[in-house]
């Protein structure tokens, strides 16, 4: 049975006090992180340590960051990032998240191994089966992992492959994630390097989602 927007609204309060992957005033994200598990975040692991992971560690309301970024609120994030790396201007920097936070799914809610999709006024929703993991090696070497989901149901308007990717490894609640959207296949997804919509917890204010990003 599908997630009804209603449903996620009245279930929002469940999360904001039962997930522990989430703790906003400490940027705390569950238990510390191991060693292996920040150097994991940074894209630097072996592969013997990558684990796979149930559709249960993305469960709760998540909101895009697109149209922050449309609204310019984002604008403090980029600037920082631009400071750090003098190779590439605000301009530059602003332009890539653009293209890589770009999508019309305003908000995701998962639950239940279902994960419901609301653009505009319309929502789809699929029953997603886990379909294992890829390792992906970058051009600048650093490494990262996308799990893979499909939705077996013919009649689900909702994309039929999905894959996260939110700089974990192994079994732990995320805290934010990159998704990959499509219907043609898994392999076509994962060739897929330039749009990545970025979602963080409904919950979160706008200055509240700034802050987290401002903290990584």
């Amino acid at each position: 049975m599908a997630i009804r927007l209603y449903k996620l609204a009245v279930a929002l309060g469940v999360f904001i006090v039962s997930a522990p992957a989430f703790s906003h005033g400490h940027h705390s994200h569950g238990k510390p992180l191991t060693e292996v598990e920040q150097k994991a975040a940074n894209g630097v692991f072996d592969d013997a340590n990558v684990q796979n992971r149930t559709l249960s560690d993305w469960d709760g309301v998540w909101q895009s960051v697109y149209p922050l970024l449309q609204s310019g609120k984002l604008d403090p994030v980029f600037q920082k990032k631009a400071d750090a790396d003098k190779t590439k201007t605000f301009a530059e920097i602003k332009d890539y998240y653009h293209k890589g936070y770009a999508t019309d799914i305003e908000m995701i809610g998962i639950e239940d191994g279902i994960v419901e999709f609301h653009r505009n006024n319309e929502t789809t929703s699929c029953k997603y089966d886990y379909d294992g993991y890829k390792i992906l090696t970058y051009k600048s070497g650093k490494k990262g992992v996308r799990y893979l989901f499909e939705c077996k149901d013919p009649e689900s308007k909702a994309p039929k492959y999905i894959q996260f990717s939110d700089h974990i490894i192994a079994p732990r609640k995320s805290s934010h994630f990159h998704i990959f959207m499509g219907n043609d296949s898994q392999q076509s997804l994962l060739n897929e390097m330039e749009n990545w919509p970025t979602y963080y917890p409904y919950q979160l204010s706008s200055e509240e989602v700034v802050e987290e990003m401002m903290s990584h």
